[in-house]
This record gives structure tokens, sequence and C-alpha cells, in this order.
């Protein structure tokens, strides 16, 4: 009697990480990464220690976001919360600033400057101090749990939190002058929230960057499946030259069949070197972020056996296909400057200059007027016609400064507020503003009687040596048909 066929088990869609321990590799390329994670960690836990001093009224934390006054500062520019338009404008730009890299460069953004790229980075560089390079760290991976391996992953792990609190802590600066909550955090007298987004990113760093690297790349990020839309045959990107190391072989094999095997020696130094552990002789791929250090470990062993370097390189795949015919590859400038490039500069540049021009042009005073609606006017007993207005006064200014608001229009209009009598009342008025303050005020504007529905101004001017001035245009409601 047959027996029955064991079932079969469905294909499962989830594969094992497979852990990568990326190869130290001098270069060129892994010296301009040293660079920049040097820059962008300096800019990222410094930033908030710097001072800038702005006068006696407002704070002199170089960049800071003060939410409790909605303010953000960053040096000499201050940002209103109506002034919004200038960090939505900035946004644009670092998003057009990406399709630019991209379209010119492919992935560097990833390779270099992205905050997972350097602190994964970051942390790599602790791997080696500790464990040792590639077949070290393999070797104690492999290795079973005892004194030794647990005292080195305790080492490292600790490292790793220091970093990853290091970079919570630098996060919450940028929200509250740095010195002072540093001190209120650790004596406990911060606000919660501080301690909850300290933890929080403590926790995602030690997590992203410490343990999960190469599959947010991989699976969680969106913007390389977003960037292999934007590539095309005209951006430079991390290409194996087939044509020239195919077939492969080792060196010996080449001197006893001259011509008979390509330049490739499948060392794998090149797959070695990558941070997600990818071959770059299987083409293009997602797990490329473009970070050329397997472009440093082939021109290393090319510079070893005498061949010559660009097996690996930065190249257009139009190039790459003149260069197979035996055509001469574009100058680097041609590959870089091509049309898709110079448009989005072209828009890149105009958004900045634009913002530029918004940000010296715009006046450092502005009042806002409210006029209330029930009711829309109140006749006096001598018949004159009261409207009342809720005005702010805006000084954006570091200092008090002292304006005056005037009535413009309004044939025999006058006004008073609530800290004048009625008596008193002109068609101008004198205040001292505080400095970075909105002033309200409560303003009663009087008209004779027989006086038209109608429009007029309140005009506001500095009066100071700077000088300045804004305008409101309102309506004046009384009996009668509106002209």
């Amino acid at each position: 009697m047959l027996s029955p066929e064991p079932a079969k088990q469905p294909a499962s869609l989830y594969e094992k990480r497979k852990a990568v321990f990326p190869k130290a590799v001098d270069g060129r390329f892994r010296r301009f990464k040293w660079l920049v994670m040097a820059l962008t960690l300096g800019v990222y836990y410094i930033t908030p220690w710097l001072r800038w001093d702005r006068g006696p009224y407002a704070p002199n934390q170089a960049v800071l976001v003060d939410l409790a006054h909605r303010r953000f500062y960053m040096f000499s520019i201050e940002i209103w919360p109506q002034e919004f338009y200038f960090v939505a404008g900035l946004l644009i730009m670092a998003g057009i600033g990406l399709f630019l890299i991209t379209s010119a460069v492919g992935r560097a953004w990833c390779g270099y400057a992205c905050p997972q790229t350097v602190w994964t980075d970051l942390f790599q560089h602790v791997d080696r101090l500790v464990d040792g390079d590639r077949n070290a760290q393999m070797r104690l991976e492999a290795a079973p749990w005892g004194p030794h391996k647990i005292f080195k992953r305790a080492l490292k792990w600790t490292i790793y939190f220091v970093i990853s609190f290091w970079t919570g802590g630098a996060w919450i600066m940028y929200f509250a002058d740095a010195p002072t909550l540093t001190v209120d955090f650790w004596t406990g007298h911060a606000a919660g929230v501080a301690y909850a987004t300290v933890g929080v990113l403590t926790a995602t760093t030690f997590l992203l960057g410490g343990f999960m690297r190469e599959q947010v790349c991989v699976y969680m990020c969106p913007w390389p499946r977003i960037q292999t839309a934007m590539l095309d045959e005209k951006s430079l990107i991390v290409t194996y030259k087939d044509w020239r190391g195919e077939p492969r072989g080792s060196v010996k094999k080449a001197e006893k069949n001259p011509g008979a095997v390509g330049d490739c020696v499948d060392c794998n130094q090149c797959v070695n070197v990558c941070p997600t552990g990818y071959d770059i002789r299987n083409g293009p791929d997602i797990r490329c972020i473009t970070c050329a250090l397997c472009i440093d470990a082939c021109d290393s062993v090319m510079a070893q056996i005498g061949r010559p370097r660009g097996l690996i390189d930065y190249a257009t795949l139009e190039d790459c296909k003149l260069e197979a015919e035996g055509q001469p590859p574009r100058p680097i400038t041609k590959a870089l400057f091509h049309t898709r490039t110079l448009i989005y500069t072209g828009v890149w540049a105009a958004i900045g200059f634009a913002l530029l021009f918004a940000l010296s042009a715009r006046t450092r005073i502005d009042v806002a007027v409210q006029k209330d609606r029930n009711p829309p006017y109140t006749l006096q007993s001598n018949g004159e016609v009261r409207n009342d207005y809720t005005v702010k006064l805006r000084n954006m200014e570091t200092r008090p400064r002292p304006m005056e608001l005037t009535i413009e229009g309004l044939p025999g209009g006058v006004m008073w507020t609530d800290d004048t009598a009625r008596d008193t009342a002109s068609r101008s008025l004198k205040v001292m503003v505080a400095a970075d303050r909105v002033e309200p005020l409560r303003v009663y504007v009087v008209a004779p009687d027989g006086t038209e529905p109608q429009h007029f101004k309140f005009v506001l001017k500095a009066k100071d040596a700077e000088g300045g001035g804004d305008t409101s245009e309102v309506r004046f409601d009384a009996p009668g048909e509106e002209e």
C-alpha cells in the first residue's frame, strides 16, 4: 500500500537576515566618507551649543526652535509663525536638491550623507574598534557564548548606547537653551516630553544603527524606490564594467592564457567592503547605496596586480556603452551637466533667490486689525457713530520700538483705547511695542453724525531711525448705504 505524499510546505516570504561584516578599506572615497561623517556629526552635536548675540530681549542660542514663543532662530534670521513659507521654501529646496543629486550622481545622498548611513558607518567603526576587522568579527559571531564574547558584546553595546543616548540628547537641545536644559535634564527638572524624546531617539538609534543597518535601506526606506525611478542612462552610478572584467580568472590563469580572461580576479573584495553586502558585479540594484567603497577596494587590487584602475567606477550607462565599443568616455563635466540636472539647478537656484529676496525685503513691523461684528456699530447720544476694533501691533525686532498708529481716510474720525480717555481721542496713537512681541490694543473709532459706511486705513509707522511701516484697510459701519 502506497503511503500518502507529505503535504507541501508553502514557500516562505521571509528571508532571514544574513549578517554583514564590512571590511575596512582605504581610498579616496573612504576618506571622503570620513570627511562627510565628521562634518555631519559635528554639525549635529555642536550646533546647539553655538551662541549668537541678539541683544537682551532674545535668546542667544545660534539655532533654536522656540516652540513656547513660536519662533525659529538661525543665527541672524528669525522666523515667525506667519513666515512659515520660508521653512516651506527650504524644504522644497531640500527636495529639489535631492532630485538634483540623484539625477547627477545617483544615490550619493544614501551613500554619504543620509543619517542612517552616517550612524551605521559610525557603529561599524565601533565594531572594528572592539571586535576587530571583518574576519575577527565573523569568528566572534560564530564562537559560542563565553566570558570573552560576553565582555566584547557588553563593551560594544555600551558604546552603542552612549552614542545613541548622546544622539537623542543632542536633538532636544535644539528646542530649548542647551546649557539650561542640560542642567534641568540631569537634575530631574526637565519637562516629561524631553525625557520621552531622548528615550525614543536612543532606542531607535540603538536599533537602527546598531542592528538593523542595511535592512533599513533595503526594506524600510521608500527613498531608494523613488530614486530608481529618477535614474536614467545619463546618471552617474557605481558600475562594474563587465566587458572588461569578464570572464573572471586568477592572475595565474591570466598569465597562462593571455587574453582569455578579464581583469576581474574574483577576489570578492568589492563585496567584502560593501556596507550592505551587495555584489556590484551583478549590476545596479536597490541594495547599492553608491558609497563607492567597492571602487576603493577594486582600485587597490588593480594597483597590486599592475592593471589599470576603473574596473568598478562611477560611470553613466551611456559612457559604459561607448567604452565597451572602444570609444573614449565623455568628460565628467558632460556627464554631470546634462539637460535634467541643469533644469533642477535652475529651479533650485530660482527658489533660493526668491527666498533671499523675500527675506531681505520683509518688514519688521506689522499691523493686523479685527473688527467687532456684533454689534457692527454703536450710535452715541450725540449722534456720533462708533466702531470697535482689535488692533495687533507686531514688533519683530529684538529691541523695543516706538510706533505711531494713525487713521487715514474717514473724515472727522478719531480714536482712543482702553488705556486712554475719550476726551483725549485723536487721529493718532503713540505706542511703545516691546521687543519680539505682539501688542494687542482695543481701539474705539468714532465718526461724526451723518458719516456713511466706508473703508479707511490704519497706518502704522516706526518712529525710530530704522523706520518702516505697514497699513491695514478696514470697514467702518454706519447707518445708510455703503459708498
